[in-house]
């Protein structure tokens, strides 16, 4: 299972910096591929990673054993590694036609949050994965794996987000979304679906435009720098920071605001 693991770290290089969706893996190479990866997307919907076999998914393709093998020489470990490679595409191709279709920055936020949020919760295989073998998906939602997919989501969607802000202040925006969306993908609220769009609706405009709008009042647009954080050096020693690869990206986000000083968005007079 170690080839799955390392491909649910999504790499950075598979994605550009501009508003393009990564090609569909499951496309290239063999015509037999994409009903492979769709095979055993089926397969883990129903057996989970430890009990799905060549056999299994050759059987859900209507394929030979011989044929999928043909389509990918490394096995079942080859075509897990392109299922998840193939849903990250799947995924960004349709946030790609989400975001380009949005008017202005809160129906982009919004559409975009619900169409990764309602993937994620109607995606069979996954939900299975994180009722019966949670360990293969949420020890690579945390710490080091987690600061992979921010830095690449983030850098999916900032183009898109750029519209109508900076490009330094689209990719601190479009690194918050991205946290949002897995915030309650790990941990859903009963008081918030973040698949209704009035929901989402509600949370952008209650949280995040105030955000957005004091970001823009502070006249600050310091450089976004979305470097997976367990790789980050403290400056005084060059080497990673202990606080980013052990405790994870929300609290390194705090500390990097502690070490950074009071906030001049809220003054001391404005505190109530």
């Amino acid at each position: 299972m170690g080839n799955l693991g390392a491909s649910l770290r999504v790499v950075d290089a598979g994605v550009s910096p501009t508003p393009t969706a990564p090609a569909d893996p499951a496309s290239q190479l063999s015509p037999h591929r994409e009903r492979v990866v769709d095979a055993t997307l089926v397969c883990l919907a129903r057996h989970g990673t430890l009990k799905t076999t060549v056999d299994d998914i050759a059987r859900q393709a209507g394929l030979s054993r011989a044929t999928v093998y043909r389509a990918f020489p490394g096995g079942r470990d080859e075509v897990l590694a392109a299922v998840v490679d193939t849903e990250m595409a799947r995924l960004f191709s349709a946030l790609g036609v989400r975001l380009g279709e949005a008017r202005d920055l809160t129906e982009a936020l919004v559409a975009g949050i619900v169409e990764a949020s309602s993937r994620i919760r109607d995606h069979a295989a996954l939900g299975f994965l994180v009722a019966h073998e949670p360990e293969m998906v949420l020890g690579h939602l945390a710490f080091d794996e987690s600061d992979r997919l921010l830095a690449t989501a983030s850098r999916f969607t900032a183009p898109f987000l750029a519209r109508w802000m900076s490009p330094a202040e689209a990719g601190r925006v479009a690194e918050w979304a991205t946290r949002i969306v897995l915030s309650y993908a790990i941990a859903p609220s009963e008081h918030t679906d973040l698949t209704d769009p009035m929901q989402a609706t509600r949370l952008v405009e209650t949280f995040v435009m105030p955000g957005i709008r004091a970001l823009n009042a502070s006249g600050s647009h310091p450089p976004i720098d979305i470097t997976p954080f367990g790789l980050r050096s403290e400056p005084s020693t060059g080497t990673p920071s202990p606080a980013s690869s052990i405790r994870g990206p929300a609290l390194a986000d705090q500390d990097r605001l502690a070490t950074a000083g009071p906030s001049t968005d809220h003054p001391e007079g404005d505190r109530s």
